[in-house]
């Protein structure tokens, strides 16, 4: 999520009250997550486990609950809860925005485009030309939606990343702040969720096509010609590739990549990041052809127990 116009390492430390290491006019550019840092940009990190991948990403400041090193070219915020100060940046600069009204008026939507009954569509949304939102959508602020779209009724786009921090007084939400961007020619069944990103954006790509009852996490990226069949649940940063095909009740652990042109069969677990060109199948996923091969040996088990106790 980048600001509005750059702020200085002394202004977002005034704004969230605390000390910094590194010169006040240090430029600073926007907040993100670790995996889509880039230089100007403030990364938090509370756990000495991940210090070093932090002090060591694109980001250019750190926000960090110990005073450590600063790396050179780098600025530290020393705060004593950074995932409390990040969630103060992301409401400073993106704070909520109610609406009294179904179409937002900062709402562009292009030529031909038809909204069926009872949609809801929020601030800043950007909907483009021939594109089909049927009844009952609710498309959250900033979301942008490309040409030659068609979403089904009670389809949510955008809604908060479900992420958490476990405090001793219960859960603490990281305040979402990115978008949810559905590029041109996209299908999107009924009753799909697809979560905004937390400062980036959870994307679409070109040509893909989902099934009913999907969801799809913060900030993960599908790609181009995709097909996701229903029940299907992609946690948060994944990255999907190109002409990936995922059949039904599929569901992936968070962070994970699956290659392009990959086929993942249905009720897979994805445990793990796989290759493209290649068929899988099971929990813990495994190529199918071996997976299907071990089944094979699982049935045989009796009748080989059978063999040994009439030796």
């Amino acid at each position: 999520m980048k600001f509005p116009k750059p702020h200085t390492l002394q202004q977002i430390a005034d704004l969230i009250d605390c000390k910094y290491v590194g010169d006040a006019n240090f430029q600073v550019l926007g907040i993100n997550e670790i995996h889509v840092v880039e230089a100007g940009d403030v990364v938090f990190v509370d756990h000495p486990k991940y210090y070093d991948k932090a002090l060591q990403s694109a980001a250019t400041i750190v926000l960090i609950n110990k005073e450590v090193a600063c790396p050179e070219g780098k600025a530290l915020l020393i705060s004593d809860d950074p995932f409390r100060d990040f969630n103060k940046i992301t409401q400073h600069f993106k704070p909520f925005q109610a609406s009294n009204v179904a179409i937002s008026p900062s709402a562009t939507i292009g030529e031909n485009t038809i909204i069926q009954p009872n949609c809801f569509i929020g601030n800043n949304v950007t909907i483009g030309d021939n594109c089909v939102v049927h009844s009952n959508v609710s498309i959250y602020d900033d979301t942008v939606i490309g040409n030659h779209v068609t979403i089904q009724a009670g389809t949510v786009l955008g809604a908060s990343a479900f992420y958490y921090k476990n405090r001793p007084e219960g859960f603490d939400p990281l305040i979402s702040g990115g978008r949810v961007v559905i590029k041109d020619h996209v299908d999107i069944g009924a009753l799909c969720t697809i979560d905004k990103g937390v400062t980036g954006d959870t994307t679409i790509g070109e040509g893909s096509k989902l099934d009913n009852q999907i969801q799809v996490g913060h900030d993960t990226v599908i790609g181009k010609k995709c097909l996701i069949a229903s029940q299907t649940g992609i946690a948060g940063c994944c990255v999907i590739g190109d002409e990936v095909t995922i059949w039904g009740q599929v569901g992936t652990t968070s962070g994970i990549s699956i290659g392009e042109k990959a086929v993942i069969l249905g009720q897979t677990g994805v445990t793990k990041s796989v290759e493209g060109g290649k068929s899988y199948f099971g929990t813990p996923i495994e190529e199918s052809r071996v997976k299907l091969k071990d089944l094979a040996y699982v049935k045989k088990i009796p009748e080989i127990i059978k063999q040994l106790k009439n030796k």
